[in-house]
């Protein structure tokens, strides 16, 4: 089965089946492990979870026969598997406080913070973007984007700070889709990173597509995925001028796949500093020491600039913003190493 393609920004625990019978048949070769394994193996856009959900509901059958336990052992044969259809909550406003830095009656531009997802999702239904803006906005968002996330048409990371710009008209929606789309968008990130990039300057276009080892992550592939152009400079490195410890590096997109920077950092071997998931290998004690004084506790990147030109009235527009807190304080810290 091959998965649909997905729009650029799209938060990867949204990425999941279209709803629809999916038919899976197995092979004398694929018989005796755990069926949702081996189910799971064959189906890439299901994770394991949700397979294992769907099957406790009674969504696979084996011969017209239900079967609600994935942990059985796989046998040969032909599974159907029904994919629901979507019930997507009706988002609640919530009077959070928003940092605007444009609005009128088409779109609105926030400074987001680190910790705020950009819209409900499993396991984050409340506190997001979209929550904040249904309460400022008063009914006036974009319903393009879906129940979901009206008005959404980008995305930065739950723990990725930085400028964000939304629709409150459908005009205008679709006028930033197409912005977006064509990449027709001036996007500077700010990134903190374990040593230096090498070379400490440059572009890097490669493919990134989900992980082949952990759905949860996405990476760089060979074969598949989608093509993603980062391009890179090192402003600041910090440490030995032969081995920087960490180093400031402006990210500048041409493309925007979910996780690019993080990704594209950390396979040139420097990733964002606090990353959770693609930081591997500790930073050396006195960056460690650094991030604890400044208190980091998310990957350090910071969407700095966004610029685009106002999809109705044409004006070009810039916003620019400083490095939020935690950022600011681990890179006064680094800078004395």
């Amino acid at each position: 089965m091959t998965p649909p393609a997905a729009p650029d920004d799209i938060d990867p625990d949204l990425e999941d089946a279209v709803p629809g019978l999916i038919t899976v048949t197995l092979t004398a070769d694929d018989a005796g492990p755990r069926l949702d394994k081996v189910l799971a193996g064959q189906l890439a856009d299901i994770s394991r979870a949700r397979l294992q959900a769907l099957i406790a509901q009674g969504a696979l059958t084996r011969g017209g026969v239900p079967l609600t336990d994935g942990s059985v052992k796989a046998v040969a044969g032909t599974y159907l598997l029904q994919v629901p259809e979507p019930t997507a909550a009706e988002p609640a406003p919530e009077d959070i406080p928003l940092a605007v830095l444009f609005e009128d009656a088409h779109l609105i531009v926030v400074d987001k913070p680190a910790g705020m997802a950009a819209h409900p999702a499993p396991g984050c239904e409340s506190g997001t973007l979209v929550n904040a803006l249904l309460f400022h906005c008063a009914g006036s968002l974009s319903g393009v984007g879906g129940v979901a996330r009206p008005g959404i048409v980008h995305r930065l990371d739950k723990d990725t700070s930085g400028v964000m710009v939304a629709a409150k008209s459908d005009a205008a929606h679709a006028g930033l889709s197409a912005l977006f789309a064509t990449h027709d968008i001036d996007r500077a990130y700010i990134a903190l990173t374990r040593g230096g990039p090498t070379p400490p300057r440059g572009t890097l276009t490669t493919r990134i597509g989900r992980s082949h080892t952990d759905r949860k992550k996405m990476a760089v592939l060979r074969a598949g995925g989608r093509e993603a152009t980062t391009h890179y400079v090192t402003e600041k490195a910090f440490g030995p001028a032969t081995k920087p410890l960490a180093a400031r590096v402006v990210c500048r997109l041409e493309t925007g796949r979910t996780h690019q920077i993080r990704v594209h950092m950390a396979s040139l071997g420097s990733p964002c500093l606090g990353d959770p998931v693609y930081g591997a290998g500790a930073p050396t004690a006195p960056v460690r020491e650094a991030m604890r004084e400044a208190g980091l506790t998310r990957q350090a990147l910071h969407a700095a600039v966004l610029g685009f030109r106002h999809p109705i009235t044409g004006e070009m527009l810039r916003f620019e913003t400083p490095l939020p807190p935690d950022m600011a304080a681990l890179e006064a810290g680094l800078s004395h190493l």
